[in-house]
């Protein structure tokens, strides 16, 4: 579908390639020359400050995609048929969707000046989802699937693109085990801390996991292979692979050999990529080195990532996976509420907006985790099960990639987590069957 502007910046060239290829078969053809746009006979549209013909859509444009700074933009919002806007502009659209869907994918709002929350993350109150009251919705696919129809009322010809749900469940490994696998120390320290609080029936159940008598309570796999097995489904995996370990980095020493037989037993049957720690965050040299020990123990590059903590700095953390060859992030969430912090349900490039271009890192941008529910919103399980529900529901209405992170502390038998194994099953079993 060819589409006249008076200049082709990367910005507009980026979000034309992204919408194009969910609307349309063959995408969007863009040009700036007029005689060759007055002379197309087939559906095309004018992204300009002048009507060209009759038979065009026509949109005039906000000029964000055609500035080449980064400044606060007025994103006031409006409402119409239910459905909020921002970027109000003229013609056959009520708002420039081109402009108004960068603004949330490339997440400008996170390159301006804001507060940060309690662990330095871009806090989600910032953010224009939020205080939009669009947070809980992929507003962007709403926007596509409005566009696809006005598009279809206008050009009946036209071959459009048919996308397909799917779901996608992923883990993040912080704390392999429990009770096993510590080191004398670290089991002392645990011992000191029970017996401290009177806590002595747990001290017994410690003991029998570590005498082979019970098993660790973080030790769920088996359980999650078969319910993988049952539903058919196809998750990925995250390591978390610190070499020390720190306040946010708890896991179990990526040295040991029960820690890369569980990683070699998961990379026969689900794709895995590395959980980087918080600790690799400050540092990139630690970071390099956890990428290059998962590597060496499946004996496959790593291509894939997801951040401990939703721990990301725009640009920083997508340039640094970059340049050590990581191909696909799945940090875009919030790792203090659930939602849709880009506002989309489909995968996408990043857009280096420090640097103006479009790179080749694709984002699988996540919309619930379990650890937001039970330690950030202090959701009953019935509150999660029935957002798990609702946002399964709102991603499958737009044919959109539903993916959602559980760990496999709360799918073992840990009495802190009790139930939630359950209310898992019950959402996964009702998903599958529909009911």
């Amino acid at each position: 579908m060819l589409v006249y502007t008076s200049q082709i910046t990367p910005r507009l060239q980026y979000i034309f390639d992204f919408i194009g290829k969910e609307l349309l078969q063959e995408g969007f053809q863009l040009t700036t020359d007029k005689l060759t746009f007055a002379g197309d006979t087939g559906p095309c549209i004018n992204y300009s400050q002048e009507k060209k013909n009759t038979q065009e859509f026509f949109l005039s444009p906000n000029p964000l995609l055609f500035q080449k700074d980064i400044v606060a933009q007025d994103t006031e919002c409006f409402e119409q048929d239910g459905i909020k806007f921002f970027f109000k502009t003229a013609g056959d659209l009520p708002f420039d969707i081109f402009a108004a869907s960068f603004y949330l994918l490339s997440r400008y709002e996170e390159y301006l000046p804001h507060e940060k929350d309690e662990y330095g993350r871009f806090a989600y109150q910032n953010s224009l989802a939020y205080r939009g009251k669009f947070l809980d919705i992929p507003l962007i696919n709403y926007w596509i699937n409005d566009f696809r129809e006005k598009l279809k009322a206008r050009f009946p010809s036209l071959a459009f693109k048919i996308s397909s749900f799917l779901f996608l469940p992923t883990y993040d490994i912080d704390i392999a085990w429990s009770y096993r696998y510590k080191g004398w120390w670290r089991q002392l320290g645990g011992f000191g801390r029970l017996l401290i609080k009177g806590q002595f029936s747990d001290i017994g159940k410690r003991i029998a996991v570590l005498r082979g008598k019970a098993k660790d309570p973080f030790d769920a796999y088996g359980w999650m292979n078969q319910l993988h097995e049952q539903y058919k489904l196809k998750p990925y995996y995250f390591f978390l692979l610190a070499d020390k370990r720190g306040k946010y980095d708890k896991n179990i020493s990526p040295g040991l050999p029960a820690m890369k037989s569980l990683i070699e037993d998961h990379i026969i049957r689900y794709p895995t990529g590395i959980h980087p720690s918080w600790q690799s965050g400050d540092d990139e040299n630690i970071l390099r080195t956890e990428i290059a020990r998962l590597a060496d123990i499946t004996g496959n590059p790593v291509v894939a990532s997801r951040q401990h903590y939703i721990r990301f700095t725009l640009p920083d953390t997508f340039s640094k996976l970059i340049a050590h060859k990581i191909g696909f992030d799945f940090s875009m969430g919030y790792g203090s509420i659930n939602g849709f912090r880009a506002s989309v349900a489909s995968p996408f490039y990043w857009y280096d907006l420090k640097n103006e271009t479009a790179t080749q890192l694709m984002l699988f941008p996540f919309c619930f985790m379990e650890a937001n529910s039970f330690y950030e919103q202090k959701d009953s399980q019935e509150q999660a099960l029935k957002d798990m529900k609702h946002y399964y529901q709102v991603v499958r209405e737009v044919n959109g990639t539903f993916i959602m992170i559980w760990h496999n502390s709360f799918l073992g038998t840990d009495e802190l987590y009790k139930g939630w194994r359950e209310t898992y099953e019950a959402f996964i079993k009702s998903s599958i069957s529909g009911t």
